[in-house]
C-alpha cells in the first residue's frame, strides 16, 4: 500500500470524541474490523435499536418526505399566481406536468440523508460518519472517480442496446428549466435514497440478524437482500421485469457497499442513471411519462442490469486499486490488518 492509502486509513481510523453538547454523550465506535454491514453491532447496542431504528427510518419517510415535497409545491402556487385550484395543481406537479413537482420529490427524498445520519448518530450512538462508509466518512476522490465511469458504462450500454430504434429528439416546453431542475436536485435525490436503503437499512438490518444469532454471512446476505426488497417495492406498482430491475439493482449496489466498504459507488450509479434518465426524457418530451412508468420489457431490464454490473465491476476494480477498506481499518490498533478494497 502507498504511504498516501496508509495516512489516509490512520486518519480514518482515529475516533472523535465529542466533548460539549447535549449530543456528545455516549458516542461509540463500533467493533474492530467490522464491515459496513456490522457498523452498528457492538457491545453497546441491543436488538430494539435497529428494530426501533427502522421504524423510526419508515414512520419519518412517510410523514416528512411527502410533507416536503407538497411545501415545495404550494410555494411553487404561490410564485406562479395560483393557477387554478391547488389540489389540481398539486395532482398534476406530483406526476411532474410542473416543474416544482419534480424539485419537490426530490428535495423529499434528498432529506432521507439527514433522517439516516441521524438515526445512525441519535438512536445507535455512532458518528454520523460510519453511515458513509468504513473508513469512516465519505471517501470523495472514489466518489468523484466513479460518476464519469457510471455515466459512460449505463450510457454506452443504452446506447447499445436501442441501436436501430433511434432517439427522437423532441423537448418538451421550458426544457432548459426542467433540465436545471434536474441537474441540481437529481443528485440529491439519488444520494438519499442511497443512504436510506444501502446505508442505514442495510445496516439496521446487518445489526439485527447478527443480533439475533445469524452468523456474519447470513447478517451479509439479510442485510443486502432484505434492503434491497424495500428498496424494490418502496417504488410502488410495477411489472415483475420492472421489480426485478429495481431489485437488481439494490442487490448491486449492496453487494458494492460490502465490496469497497461505503457507499461512494452506489451513489455515483444512482446519480448517473437518474441524471440521464430524467435528463433524457426531458429532450423527448417525456418527463411525466417516465414519472408514471409502471412497466418495462424483459430486454430492456436485462439491459439496464447489465449496465449495472459492468458499472460494479468497474467501481470494485477501483476500490481496489485505491486500496480502500471494506472493513472498519481500526483493527490496526489490535494489531490487525484491514481487510483492505
Amino acid at each position: 500500500m502507498s504511504q498516501k492509502g496508509v495516512s489516509r486509513s490512520s486518519r480514518g481510523a482515529e475516533p472523535v470524541r465529542a466533548t460539549s453538547g447535549p449530543l456528545a454523550a455516549g458516542v461509540q465506535e463500533p467493533p474492530a474490523g467490522v464491515d459496513f454491514a456490522h457498523a452498528l453491532t457492538g457491545p453497546d447496542q441491543s436488538p430494539l435499536r435497529p428494530v426501533f431504528g427502522a421504524l423510526m427510518a419508515f414512520s419519518l419517510y412517510a410523514v416528512a418526505v411527502p410533507m416536503v415535497a407538497q411545501l415545495v409545491v404550494w410555494m411553487g402556487w404561490l410564485m406562479g399566481g395560483r393557477p387554478g385550484p391547488f389540489g389540481v395543481y398539486l395532482r398534476e406537479a406530483l406526476a411532474f406536468e410542473h416543474i416544482p413537482g419534480l424539485v419537490g420529490a426530490h428535495l423529499g427524498l434528498a432529506l432521507l440523508t439527514l433522517i439516516s445520519l441521524g438515526l445512525v448518530r441519535l438512536v445507535h450512538g455512532r458518528r454520523v460518519e460510519w453511515g458513509m462508509s468504513v473508513q469512516p466518512g465519505m471517501r470523495w476522490r472514489y466518489l468523484l472517480l466513479c460518476l464519469p465511469v457510471a455515466a459512460v458504462v449505463l450510457n454506452g450500454v443504452l446506447l447499445v442496446g436501442s441501436a436501430g430504434s433511434g432517439f427522437h429528439l423532441q423537448p418538451q416546453a421550458h426544457v432548459a428549466w426542467w433540465l436545471l431542475a434536474v441537474l441540481l436536485t437529481a443528485p440529491l435525490q439519488a444520494a438519499g435514497e442511497e443512504f436510506f436503503f444501502r446505508g442505514y437499512l442495510l445496516q439496521a438490518t446487518g445489526s439485527l440478524a447478527s443480533q439475533l444469532g445469524g452468523g456474519q454471512q447470513i447478517a451479509r446476505i439479510a442485510a443486502v437482500v432484505g434492503s434491497s426488497l424495500v428498496f424494490a417495492l418502496f417504488h410502488g406498482v410495477q411489472n415483475p421485469a420492472l421489480f426485478v430491475d429495481r431489485f437488481g439493482f439494490g442487490l448491486l449496489a449492496g453487494l458494492l457497499v460490502l465490496r469497497t466498504g461505503g457507499l461512494e459507488a452506489g451513489i455515483a450509479c444512482h446519480v448517473a442513471n437518474n441524471l440521464f434518465a430524467f435528463g433524457w426524457a426531458a429532450l423527448g418530451g417525456g418527463i411525466a411519462e417516465a414519472r408514471a412508468l409502471q412497466s418495462i420489457g424483459w430486454a430492456q431490464a436485462v439491459s439496464d442490469l447489465t449496465g449495472f454490473a459492468l458499472f460494479a465491476l468497474c467501481a470494485a476494480w477501483i476500490a481496489g486499486r485505491m486500496n480502500l477498506a471494506s472493513r472498519n481499518p481500526l483493527a490496526d490498533r489490535f494489531g490487525m490488518q484491514p481487510r483492505l478494497g
